[in-house]
């Protein structure tokens, strides 16, 4: 098990960051560090599901360079957002360059695909009961659910159409009245936010390229390596 070392960039994600945060949230926290190079060269590199380390309490998730490059290469937006926050807690040389090099990642296709993707996913989850109704123990859940389908909508459509995410949403509130309509049993207006973020996409214009900027992204990931390179095996 690779240890995490050497914490590149670091900020609080999630709903805190979104402006959605109750007294009730935990407070979310994504990290990107770099293993040794060394380890790299052996039997079983930090790669796949090794390439990730989470831990509770407080909770924090932790992405391998290599593993978080990829991830934004295919706009994960729980990924993605890390490189778009206002501020960090940790943010070296090698993070900063991270955060300089944000739009390289970006894809036309892909911002499309990953955002309205996991709003549809999001969506799912709303409509797979069983007698069409919320018992009151899963409707806060639901709620949830119901804000970041509409948080996914509509970051997803502003990065499609301007090229740059904005983390923070400028009305936290009406996420979370639309979020208690839908508890409520108003699942069409998910539905109908899905069919008018399906058409915001067919009819934006963006300024995003057809394929992200890989060799500036590759660029960044041999210099980590490079910069880790003599560091002492884990």
């Amino acid at each position: 098990m690779v240890e995490v070392t050497n914490v590149l960039l670091s900020g609080v994600v999630g709903s805190t960051a979104y402006g959605l945060a109750t007294p009730e949230s935990d407070v979310d926290r994504l990290a990107v560090f770099a293993a040794p190079t060394v380890l790299f060269h052996g039997l079983r590199p930090p790669t796949g599901k090794q390439a990730t380390r989470v831990s509770t309490d407080p909770d924090v998730t932790r992405h391998e360079a290599g593993k978080f490059a990829g991830l934004c290469l295919g706009v994960n937006p729980t990924v993605t957002e890390l490189l778009w926050l206002e501020e960090y807690e940790t943010c070296t040389e090698l993070g900063e360059r991270l955060v300089g090099i944000r739009e390289s990642f970006l894809s036309a296709r892909r911002v499309r695909d990953a955002y309205y993707g996991y709003a549809v996913s999001q969506f799912r989850r709303l409509e797979n009961r069983e007698d069409g109704s919320f018992s009151a123990d899963t409707r806060k859940r639901t709620a949830k659910h119901a804000r970041h389908l509409a948080r996914l909508v509509h970051q997803g459509l502003d990065l499609y159409r301007t090229g740059r995410l904005t983390v923070r949403l400028a009305d936290p509130q009406w996420y979370r009245d639309f979020g208690e309509r839908v508890a409520a049993g108003e699942v069409d207006v998910a539905k109908t936010l899905l069919a008018e973020g399906e058409a915001g996409f067919d009819a934006a214009r963006t300024p995003l390229p057809e394929r992200p900027e890989e060799e500036v992204v590759e660029a960044w990931l041999i210099d980590v390596r490079a910069a880790f390179l003599s560091a002492a095996r884990a």
